[in-house]
């Protein structure tokens, strides 16, 4: 009887009793507003001490002890700290490496030195050395745009200080105050990001491809922040277009995530019609083109009703841009930046895309009950492909009319994208140049250029895919990680153009990702043949590969995949699927 009456008690406090953890503690009342975080916060220690800038025990001490794992609290042991010390002239400093580029900052945890008055040190982030060991000027061209990397501030006696939100791997921490004594006890990363797991895989004999694809999906899960960036330090922004491939990405790697919707939404939402997406006319034509890709991928109708107003109202403004059967469209005219000065292939891209947007605008239409929209977005599109535009040896373009249907795409590959193999390749293009090369079944070239492109940014130290590359700056550069040599080029430093000259550029840029997307369509084989993935066709191209496995994730579960190269060259594969969901083969 006792014991069921307590049970009786303990069920009336579980009713009665609200749940702190859905919201604030009850000491707020409810005219206080809270808006949860999406994503978590781990600390990293430091991997290894890139640099210091003295050797003598009498300035620093001890700074071996700042990779020893720690707990983020001070205490009064006073031990396996470092001891930095300042006089006139001799300002000491040091450089962190975490071991991977992370979003968030550092915590610094102090200790006790005689002098208990607050201590003036400067921070310096950097997504590579060379950075983390900048100026801000205008030689570097390194900037505190978007996100706070270079400045100084005071840190407690005997405290934690937490600082910092930007994209880096590296830190570099200078005692700036003259005649005092720095004691470290601790520096640790602070990362934020969504704490999902990675549900679709890959993996092959080939460990560089392998890597090529971690290395994707990790760049687009730390541009998932509260909203999809584009980069972690700069152009911390929801720029739609270049949302396209991470979006795929997300789809290959995380399947559904509210990210997307929320990003959106967001842009939707802050474009009142007739002004363009980001000011870009492209960008509105790939909001229209990833919702088609989304429905295709996750099968959410009720979703995509909430696009119906806007998305027939901004297929009517795209249809009156155009005269003579020609794409006539106003706002900021772009592709990408390496494209940028080439207006005649800029033309061939923005025709050869509002094709595609009202193609696939047709598509969502009928999908949503909107058969006279359909039809108009349909007749539209086939005057539009009564005009050819000249790619003018824009791979881009050529990739997108190929895209489009108004060229072949052996034409495409062979006359403009495979000219110079790999020269000319964009990171944010290279997803679109790559699936031109699958359309054209040169599944060989395109692995070749993943491997020698975005494979030669893991060879200059990367661990995320940047803004923009060139194989050409690797000829005599020094990887990021690294203090850069007399006689050599630094290849953050150096190099670059347009917004992301110098060490403005990005090194964790989400739009060029996708190798990660492309490796397990085309690759592992898998494409949608029925909204929400009900039905999927697995049709491997292994090219020189001798085995590849993998996972892909569905609405419905994770499908299973394994193709193995026979003696005779023949593919036999091994899939398991969950229920719901049809393979064809």
């Amino acid at each position: 009887m006792k014991n069921h009456l307590l049970s009786v008690c303990c069920l009336i406090c579980l009713v009665s009793i609200p749940c702190l953890s859905q919201g604030l503690p009850p000491v707020f009342d409810q005219s206080f507003e809270a808006q949860k975080d999406s994503r978590i916060r781990q600390y990293l220690t430091p991997q290894r001490i890139v640099w210091q800038s003295h050797r003598a025990d009498t300035i620093i001490r001890g700074a071996e002890n700042l990779l020893r794992k720690g707990t983020g609290q001070a205490n009064l042991v006073h031990q396996h700290f470092c001891k930095m010390v300042s006089s006139e002239g001799v300002t000491p400093g040091l450089v962190l490496d975490f071991g991977k580029e992370i979003q968030g900052g550092v915590q610094l945890v102090t200790d006790m030195p005689a002098n208990q008055k607050p201590i003036r040190i400067r921070i310096r982030f950097g997504e590579s050395v060379s950075e983390a060991m900048s100026d801000i000027d205008t030689l570097s061209g390194a900037t505190n745009d978007h996100a706070m990397r270079d400045f100084s501030i005071e840190v407690p006696w005997l405290g934690v200080l937490n600082i910092g939100n930007t994209g880096f791997r590296f830190v570099r921490i200078d005692l700036i105050d003259t005649n005092r004594e720095l004691q470290l006890k601790e520096v640790r990363g602070i990362f934020e990001y969504r704490d999902i797991p990675y549900l679709g895989s890959f993996k092959s004999n080939d460990d560089r491809l392998n890597q090529i694809w971690n290395t994707g999906a990790y760049t687009v899960h730390l541009n998932m922040q509260e909203y999809l960036w584009d980069g972690i330090k700069r152009d911390r922004l929801v720029w739609v277009g270049d949302m396209h491939p991470e979006v795929m990405t997300i789809h290959t790697v995380f399947g559904k995530n509210e990210v997307v919707m929320k990003s959106l939404d967001h842009v939707r939402d802050i474009t009142v019609l007739p002004a363009w997406m980001n000011g870009i006319s492209a960008y509105s034509m790939w909001w229209v083109l990833i919702h088609r890709d989304l429905y295709q991928n996750q099968g959410d109708l009720q979703y995509l009703r909430k696009q119906q107003k806007y998305l027939v109202a901004l297929l009517d403004l795209l249809m009156s841009k155009t005269r003579d059967n020609m794409e006539n469209l106003d706002g900021t005219r772009f592709l990408d930046w390496p494209s940028s000065e080439n207006p005649k292939g800029i033309h061939a891209g923005l025709h050869a895309m509002l094709v595609m947007t009202l193609d696939a605008g047709a598509e969502l239409c009928t999908i949503l009950d909107e058969p006279a929209q359909s039809i108009k977005c349909r007749e539209a599109a086939a005057r539009l492909k009564l005009y050819v535009p000249d790619a003018n040896q824009s791979k881009q373009a050529a990739a997108l009319l190929a895209m489009a249907g108004l060229i072949s795409p052996e034409k495409a590959n062979t006359e403009v994208i495979s000219v110079g193999q790999c020269e000319r390749f964009s990171t944010f293009y290279g997803y679109y140049m790559l699936q031109t090369k699958a359309a054209a079944k040169d599944y060989q070239g395109a692995l070749d250029c993943i491997r020698s492109y975005w494979g030669g940014m893991l060879d200059m130290g990367a661990t995320t895919f940047w803004e923009d590359f060139d194989l050409a700056w690797t000829k005599n550069a020094a990887p990021i990680d690294e203090l850069v040599p007399a006689g050599k080029d630094d290849i953050h430093g150096d190099f670059g153009a347009y917004c992301y000259k110098n060490l403005r550029h990005s090194l964790c840029h989400g739009w060029a990702s996708g190798p990660t997307a492309w490796l397990s369509e085309h690759v592992l084989g898998v494409s949608i043949v029925e909204a929400g993935c009900k039905t999927i066709r697995i049709q491997p191209n292994l090219g020189d590969l001798q085995w590849v496995e993998g996972t892909y994730p569905t609405p419905m579960g994770i499908v299973k995949i394994r193709h193995e190269k026979q003696a005779d060259g023949k593919i036999k594969s091994t899939i398991e699927a969950p229920k719901g969901v049809k393979v064809l083969r």
